[in-house]
């Protein structure tokens, strides 16, 4: 080999050692943590990271070794779109079947939680074991709220109103005797306005909620369901129930 050579070689050899050196000196990168949308609030997204799914969601994807946080949208509809489109990494909690209209999420096969839509009332207490319970009650709900608008027919009294706040001042101020909402955001709501209002049981609607993965998370979808198996078999699920929701329960 030539001089010339052998000196072109010396060099280029201390080039890539001190490459591979700059390698394996810097620091890691971490991992950006998978971005699970919902459209809910408080108690199940909270400014302190201590909701239900501020909690279980990072829960769920430590076990297989992966960062990943919950975040809240407050337009929903965004939340199912950014998701569908990969900007998220995927849905939350929200009803079985949405793939059938978001084809690009895949379900997470095991349940996160039951939705339960029940009644508040602060001058009455009976059991509400169906919508005939509530004919002699003046009702109230919020407008689009599906579940309800297809069970509360005319012959119903009832007020409509535009989002929560309306429809607890509606209850507190005795414009309506009984409110229809979603259980634990209503009971966080009756303690943040202190509202002596009592949940009627059982729940009128009862709808089971799922996670939902974008499908460049394909290899991830058994894998969560898994975990979150494994969650409510070791008792992880209960307690971080406990912390979040169950705690919320009104009295």
């Amino acid at each position: 080999m030539s001089l010339i050579a052998t000196s072109l070689f010396r060099s280029w050899r201390r080039g890539l050692l001190l490459a591979l050196w700059v390698l394996a000196s810097a620091p890691a990168v971490a991992a950006e943590p998978l971005r699970l949308n919902t459209g809910v609030g408080a108690p199940y997204i909270q400014a302190d990271g201590k909701g239900f799914l501020d909690l279980l969601v990072p829960e769920i994807f430590r076990r297989l070794g992966l960062p990943a946080e919950a975040v809240g949208y407050v337009a929903s509809e965004r939340a199912m779109i950014n998701a569908n489109n990969g900007l998220d990494d995927g849905i939350a909690m929200r009803i079985k079947g949405l793939e059938a209209a978001y084809p690009n999420l895949l379900r997470v096969d095991e349940k996160i939680i039951d939705n339960d839509f029940v009644a508040y009332s602060i001058h009455h207490n009976f059991p509400t074991t169906g919508f005939e319970t509530l004919r002699p009650h003046q009702v109230g709900y919020i407008v689009g709220w599906k579940v309800f608008e297809a069970k509360l027919d005319a012959s119903y009294s009832v007020t409509r109103v535009q989002d929560a706040d309306q429809l607890f001042k509606l209850l507190g101020n005795d414009r309506a005797s009984v409110v229809l909402f979603e259980r634990w955001q209503g009971n966080w709501l009756i303690r943040q306005r202190g509202l002596p209002a009592k949940l009627l049981l059982p729940p009128l609607v009862s709808t089971e909620m799922y996670m939902y993965l974008h499908v460049k998370h394909a290899h991830l979808v058994e894998p969560a369901a898994s975990a979150l198996r494994a969650a409510k078999a070791d008792g992880t699920y209960r307690r971080i129930f406990e912390r979040s929701l169950a705690i919320l329960e009104a009295r």
